[in-house]
């Protein structure tokens, strides 16, 4: 809630210099009900005026007056509800110090001290004991009242609870036990003056500031861990790394003033004492004569004075390494031995020595042959374990030719030298060969010939031998061909001649770029071998005419009488100068009707004279290369419609027409449904069924006790099938039920009898290894009286059973010729 301040200035001054100089009598300033301090209250207007002489002061302590004017809070301050009001002096040039009124209640009165100068002090950690007295807080409305007093806030009534209290009737603040300025550095809190009789306040409330002097009760602490790496042989003043230290007194008192110092290694290191830095004293820091130095530090508050409190720590300095040691050798030189013709491997080890940091590139070395390896039989290599360098043989080596080698193996770091004046180090290695005594050699590894295509078989094309290596003598040495693809060579075993076998030809698959290899072996009397290439440059000759690729031509036929042209192209196996260009011509025996024209190399374009029908045309044409060697041909040209540059009659394809699609489609109809009554029988379940007796039905056996002759019937399909299940006779159809496999008798029945009615007793039926007999055809029976011991017979009988039917004989004679009907008996 805002509260008005009113201040008033009573005095009016006129400065000679600045005659326009006016101060106000009175502010007005509408402020909060507590005020925090550094609030700008208001300001008095100084514009006209020369700050430079004019001083104000503020009577209230809680206020202050700043040389432009402006009036701000120094303390917490209370407003109560009826304002607050204060007065300010100034002083005028003369020096000469001038009270302001305060106008409160609209009526003048002197300005006076209410309380007791403020704030107080206690001393940290103060020793018993307590509790002590601090200061006396005292009301000016004690003159007037008998009055008392009371605390409240931080130290008082809220934590840390019972630190100050205060006598209630003098006024007297007493601290009750020590105080930690590092937790508590500052209390705050409110004294009130109440009426002993009326506990009414005689006085506005009073913050109360109490300041908790500093004590140097702490000792600095260094922070973090005093770790650092400087390089070897850095140069004098090079940084080392900051230790840094904190002191929890005081800021800005000699509490937390600190001073570094080294303990020891003064010698070599430097330790600024102010700011901590450490940095190196020598340039002869060697990290391969000591590579850490532990160095004990000491941090003491007081800027260093022997009363001040300290720490000590140890600093960690590393050296980092320079490549400043070339890795050396540990031998002055080395020597070898080596088989001639020894295979691919090692064959020296050189180990070295280097000082620098393991693994690292001042450490890892690098091996080169610098001497001695012109031939490149040996290489160098690093052993990434050991640092060793591995000598390798990679090319065999002939001890008729080099019995001795010397090579120079020079070493190096993969980081180049610092901070040092050495050189990289060499070593000799004496590469002994030993002889072994080998196979021939021939006189060089390969040999080349050149041969004319199509020579004559038998014609000499040189010679090709081989030596003892130790001997040089030819003497005793065989030769044979390991490879000759296309057996166009021989060769003589005792002389080593090469011979034309068959017809060589260089337009030949087995000749590749004009060139044929042949590969020989030689053997000498210890069966040890040699081998050698004879390479055949195969020259050329005219033996191939050009021919042309594509004798079978299409021309499209063009409409408005245009007249069309077809490009034939040939070509020459030969080389030049025996191939293209090419000359074509028409042969003798062309009919006019076609021309050649804008030949090329390898290609003529062969255009119509005239319009001419579709067909087939045959054109006789003379192709002859460079040479003039050739011949005439004959290409086909067909001249048609096309489509897409195809002739329209060869588009034609056989399609299927619509009726063909419907038979096909009721073809699968049919296979459908009869599949579908397959899988009908075959799942039904033998159940049975009965037949009722329709009485005068025909198709089954009627009972009949006459034997007169039956009432003439008319023709019709009669169907007479008996039903046999396990070997046993049923009863009659028209008394008994029926199982499933007399079901699918029936439809057996059915379908037989009708496709033999329909296609009128096929041959088949007839022939005696169908079973079926002539006898067995529809016939028509007259009716037979009633009752009947067997059961029906006829073509649908089951023909599994047909052994089982002597029980017939016994039937009596009326049966007979329904038995002979059905059996052959």
């Amino acid at each position: 809630m805002a509260r008005n301040l009113h201040v008033n200035v009573c005095f009016f001054l006129i400065i000679s210099c600045v005659d326009s100089c006016f101060i106000p009598g009175s502010i007005q300033a509408t402020v909060p009900q507590t005020v925090p301090v550094g609030h700008v209250i208001s300001k008095v207007d100084v514009d006209n005026c020369d700050t430079k002489t004019l001083h104000f002061t503020s009577c209230d302590p809680d206020f202050t007056v700043q040389a432009d004017g402006t009036i701000v809070t120094v303390h917490i301050t209370m407003v109560p509800t009826n304002g607050r009001t204060f007065s300010v002096q100034f002083q005028d040039p003369n020096g000469q110090e001038k009270n302001m009124d305060v106008l409160k209640d609209g009526l003048l009165k002197r300005s006076k001290r209410r309380w007791s100068p403020m704030p107080f002090n206690v001393i940290e950690n103060d020793h018993p004991p307590f509790p002590k007295e601090v200061d006396l807080v005292a009301s000016d409305s004690s003159a007037a009242y008998n009055v008392y007093y009371t605390l409240s806030g931080p130290g008082v009534t809220e934590d840390p609870v019972g630190v100050f209290s205060v006598v209630k009737e003098t006024g007297m603040l007493k601290v009750h036990r020590a105080v930690d300025r590092e937790i508590t550095p500052q209390f705050i809190f409110q004294a009130r003056v109440f009426d002993r009789y009326t506990n009414q306040e005689t006085d506005l409330p009073l913050p109360i500031t109490v300041n908790v002097e500093d004590v140097n009760d702490n000792a600095p602490t260094f922070t973090g861990q005093p770790q650092f790496t400087v390089q070897e042989q850095s140069n004098t003043g090079t940084i080392v790394g900051k230790v840094d230290a904190t002191d929890k007194d005081e800021p800005g008192t000699d509490h937390t003033k600190i001073r570094y110092s080294l303990l020891s290694e003064t010698n070599l290191f430097y330790i600024h004492p102010e700011t901590g830095v450490i940095s190196t004293k020598t340039d002869t820091l060697d990290r391969e004569v000591k590579d850490k130095y532990f160095v004990p530090m000491e941090i003491r508050d007081m800027n260093g004075a022997l009363n001040g409190l300290s720490n000590t720590a140890t600093a960690t300095i590393v050296l980092g390494d320079i490549n400043d040691n070339p890795p050396t050798f540990t031998k002055t030189s080395y020597d070898v031995s080596v088989m001639e013709n020894q295979d691919q491997g090692l064959i020296l080890r050189i180990p070295i020595e280097d000082k620098d940091l393991l693994n690292t590139p001042n450490w890892n070395s690098e091996f080169s042959i610098t001497k001695g390896n012109e031939n490149g039989n040996f290489r160098i290599e690093r052993d990434p374990k050991t640092n060793e360098g591995l000598i390798y043989l990679t090319k065999p080596l002939d001890y008729e030719k080099t019995k001795n080698l010397k090579l120079e193996v020079m070493a190096r770091n993969q980081a180049e030298l610092s901070g040092t004046n050495a050189k990289w180090a060499s070593i000799p290695v004496n590469v002994t060969v030993g002889n072994v005594d080998e196979g021939p050699e021939f006189t060089a590894p390969t040999v080349r010939f050149t041969v004319q295509e199509n020579t004559p078989n038998d014609t000499l094309i040189g010679t090709y031998t081989a030596v003892d290596p130790e001997t040089k003598s030819s003497a005793g040495i065989k030769y044979y061909k390991v490879s000759d693809p296309a057996s166009w060579v021989n060769v003589d075993e005792s002389t080593g001649q090469l011979k034309i076998a068959n017809t060589i030809d260089r337009e030949s698959h087995f000749v590749v770029d004009g060139v044929y290899n042949v590969t020989m072996k030689a053997v000498d009397a210890s069966q040890k071998t040699g081998t050698g290439t004879v390479i055949i440059q195969v020259e050329d000759m005219n033996d191939n005419i050009p021919d042309i690729l594509s004798k079978d031509l299409v021309l499209c036929g063009k409409d408005g009488g245009e007249l069309g042209s077809v490009l034939v192209v040939a070509e020459d196996k030969d080389q030049a100068p025996f191939s293209a260009p090419f000359s074509f011509k028409l042969g003798e025996k062309h009919d006019g009707k076609w021309a050649c024209i804008s030949s090329s190399g390898t290609a003529v374009m062969l255009e119509q004279t005239k319009e001419l029908p579709s067909g087939l045309y045959t054109v006789p044409l003379m192709v002859e290369d460079l040479q003039g060697f050739g011949s005439t041909q004959t290409v086909t040209v067909r001249i048609c419609r096309c489509r897409n540059g195809v002739c329209l009659a060869q588009q034609n394809s056989t399609s299927l027409g619509v009726w063909a699609i419907l038979a096909m489609l009721l073809g699968l109809a049919m296979l459908l449904l009869l599949c579908i009554l397959c899988a009908f029988v075959c799942v039904t379940k033998n159940e049975k069924m009965e037949l009722e007796d329709m009485g005068d039905s025909g198709g089954v056996l009627l009972t009949s006790n006459i034997e007169a002759l039956g009432d003439a019937v008319v023709r019709l399909l009669v169907l007479v099938c008996s039903l046999w299940t396990n070997n046993n006779m049923h009863s009659p159809l028209s008394t008994s039920s029926f199982t499933l496999s007399a079901t699918k008798s029936i439809l057996s029945c059915i379908m037989f009898t009708w496709s033999t009615f329909s296609l009128q007793k096929l041959a088949y039926l007839r022939t005696e290894e169908e079973g079926r007999y002539a006898d067995d055809i529809i016939h028509a029976y007259g009716f037979e009286g009633m009752g009947s011991p067997a059961g029906s017979v006829g073509c649908c009988s089951d023909q599994v059973n047909q052994e089982d039917l002597d029980f017939l004989n016994t039937l009596g004679p009326k049966f007979k010729v329904l038995a002979e009907v059905c059996t052959n008996k």
